[in-house]
């Protein structure tokens, strides 16, 4: 290749470069003027039964319904079952989940219905099956004295599986840059978001998920931020776990975590709580989810990581599984 192609081929990449990073600019904004407009915008085997109902072989448990529900399940020790956030899957534990095996625990993770690897049924696509499928899981594994560990939606699903089901397997609770007690504005919770922000997610999941998704990934982690380090990674494998999941169970999940009031649900819960929440969550504002979930939650502790956004389970990985280490040994 003579010199002249060689500027012109570097020339060429630099405005494909430039290009990119002018969309991710544009993706940030996508989600802010979604916020302030949106008012105006209306794989695996067959898990088998052990004799003796005990430990599952295989990836999947069948739910009541018959739906079938995925599942990672690691290491032996003591178990911490996680519960992932909207519109994810248990990919978005790895950081967690990896470091907790290295460090002698049973690591637990399953895909929502209708996220990840799950079935993805027309029906069931509320808390009250969301905590029903949890149940299984932690039936069909027998899993006992569990941590459970809940990030956003998951947060409302750990909650509302105590209120509904108890405790009698789980030893301890964490709830991070989780949903409860409610999202939305209502007379109860005049500090919440108004229910135009959630129709305006609505609409933009109906109308191009695939874009919404890779918009939304730059708040969620923090990447309008200034100085903030972006990974293309994490933007990538957000729109990855995003896309793989149903778009009809996506949909109806937006009325779980925006809706659902939790308060009951929280009152509920009788073992020790760790409530973990970044002050610079753009997703689920930190005044009207943890700090009022630390003040229903009996035995609750609340840690605020300064500056960490709704994505801290990656960007701040190595500071909350340190602080998951802590509590475990607690």
């Amino acid at each position: 290749m003579d010199a002249q192609n060689k500027t012109t081929t570097l020339s060429a990449s630099r405005r494909r470069l430039l290009s990119a990073s002018a969309g991710m600019a544009g993706a940030a904004a996508a989600f802010s003027a979604l916020s302030a407009s949106a008012a105006t915008t209306s794989g695996g085997a067959h898990a088998s039964h052990s004799a003796a109902g005990g430990r599952q072989e295989g990836s999947y448990v069948k739910a009541k319904d018959g739906t079938e529900i995925y599942f990672k399940d690691w290491g032996t020790g003591t178990p911490v079952v996680f519960s992932h956030g909207w519109p994810l899957s248990a990919d978005a534990w790895d950081p967690q989940m990896l470091f907790l095996v290295n460090q002698g625990y049973r690591v637990i993770a399953h895909d929502r219905r209708g996220h990840g690897r799950s079935g993805q049924p027309s029906h069931g696509n509320d808390m009250d099956t969301y905590a029903d499928d949890l149940a299984a899981v932690l039936d069909a594994l027998d899993v006992r004295n569990a941590m459970l560990v809940g990030h956003s939606t998951g947060g409302g699903e750990v909650a509302h599986y105590i209120g509904r089901h108890g405790s009698k397997r789980v030893a301890k609770a964490v709830l991070i840059g989780a949903v409860p007690p409610q999202m939305v504005k209502s007379a109860t919770n005049p500090g919440g978001l108004d229910m135009s922000v959630f129709d305006g997610i609505r609409a933009q999941v109906a109308a191009n998920r695939s874009q919404f998704y890779l918009d939304l990934a730059t708040p969620f982690y923090g990447f309008n931020r200034p100085n903030a380090k972006t990974s293309q990674g994490l933007i990538q494998d957000f729109w990855r776990q995003g896309m793989q999941g149903s778009i009809k169970g996506q949909y109806e999940c937006i009325k779980q975590f925006s809706e659902v009031d939790y308060t009951e649900d929280l009152k509920k819960i009788d073992v020790p709580t760790l409530i973990l929440h970044g002050d610079d969550d753009q997703i689920v504002p930190i005044d009207d989810s943890a700090k009022l979930s630390a003040k229903i939650v009996k035995n609750a502790t609340l840690k605020i990581y300064a500056g960490a956004p709704h994505g801290m389970c990656s960007t701040h990985a190595e500071k909350v599984n340190e602080d998951l280490l802590a509590f475990l040994k607690q």
